[in-house]
């Protein structure tokens, strides 16, 4: 196991960002920046040992601060959608930046577009760190995040969360890499194969927002319990395809503990695999319906449906709806949790 720090770039203000490689023994490799502590890259060899990197994504700050669509990024403090209003604490509302119409998307990339702070605690192993001010898009507290990201020699990619703040407020964090098991240029991911151990899924209303519905799978589109092709049913004439121009949906996992678990693999024609493990409740399925051809690695376009993403979370705009557990974490209490992305050949 190695890690081997460098430069990756500077922003257009002039700030370093720096990489860190880590490997391990069978030549898997992650790429990881301290902008957005993003995954930048993810190598495997491919059966035919060919090393290939599974994650859409940039070669150069330039995409990450121009182009990207979260690629790699840490989003936080809360992850994907918060309706009109704001988030809801203790009866009161509390007004959040708009990004979409009336709506707060991933926190306007707070976490997303900061340079972190960077320590690798051993050879396998960096930490990232970032404080996020008081009220900085709108949020409440001081609120210090770290992510860990460890590579074990079980080809797992250990994302470890912790996050804490001086003031009562809303904490979801999470990853969002765009996974193509084919390669960063290997066309849609149609054609991957995908299990995702939930039998409910939350359908969406107005500005992509949950009604509060925690909907049976069972025979819709969304049923991926049984492995399925991603691009079986994403055509089907559902409501709920319609209104995420395909998947773009919070999944209720199963036997949800508070303990890590398998939640979903997928398998592509080439026999990589990948399978996401998490101790949240809830995973958002995306499948890059509004990728629309930005430059990406190696100067190739991202085009429609070139990417999935499996975002841990809890369920999306939870501080207001009750049916959903909240993310609402009060004063010094932590947000902690573990994601692992796991990457093999059939």
């Amino acid at each position: 196991m190695s890690v081997t720090k460098s430069l990756f770039g500077e922003t257009k203000d002039g700030e370093r960002v720096d990489s860190f490689l880590i490997e391990n023994k069978n030549g898997m490799k992650i790429n990881c920046i301290t902008f957005g502590a993003a995954i930048q890259a993810a190598y495997i060899k491919d059966k035919n040992g060919a090393e290939i990197d599974v994650l859409l994504g940039f070669d150069d700050m330039d995409g990450f601060e121009n182009r990207h669509d979260y690629q790699g990024l840490i989003v936080g403090p809360v992850a994907n959608r918060i309706s009109a209003g704001g988030l809801t604490i203790d009866g009161q509302k509390v007004p959040v930046t708009k990004t979409h119409g009336e709506v707060c998307l991933h926190s306007n990339g707070d976490f997303s577009t900061a340079v972190w702070n960077a320590v690798i605690t051993d050879s396998s192993s960096v930490e990232f760190s970032y404080l996020s001010p008081d009220g900085k898009e709108g949020f409440p507290g001081n609120t210090l995040a770290k992510v860990k990201y460890t590579l074990t020699d079980e080809n797992e990619i250990k994302i470890e969360y912790d996050a804490v703040s001086d003031k009562k407020t809303a904490l979801n964090i999470t990853n969002h890499a765009y996974f193509n098991l084919k390669g960063a240029d290997g066309g849609d991911i149609l054609d991957h194969t995908l299990f995702i151990d939930a039998d409910a899924f939350t359908p969406m209303g107005n500005e992509l927002i949950p009604t509060g519905e925690i909907r049976d799978v069972t025979g819709t589109p969304f049923d991926f319990r049984e492995p399925k092709k991603i691009g079986r049913d994403i055509g089907d004439s559902d409501e709920q395809l319609k209104a995420g121009n395909g998947y773009d949906h919070n999944f209720a996992l199963n036997n949800f503990d508070g303990k890590v678990r398998l939640i979903a693999c997928a398998t592509a024609p080439n026999g990589v695999k990948l399978e996401c493990f998490t101790d949240l409740p809830g995973v958002q399925l995306y499948v890059g319906n509004f990728l629309e051809g930005k430059i990406g690695k190696n100067k190739k376009p991202m085009d429609f449906r070139t990417g999935f993403c499996l975002e841990t979370q809890y369920f999306p705009n939870a501080s207001n709806t009750p049916s959903f557990k909240n993310y609402v974490f009060d004063a010094n209490e932590h947000f902690v949790s573990t994601t692992i992305y796991k990457l093999s050949l059939i």
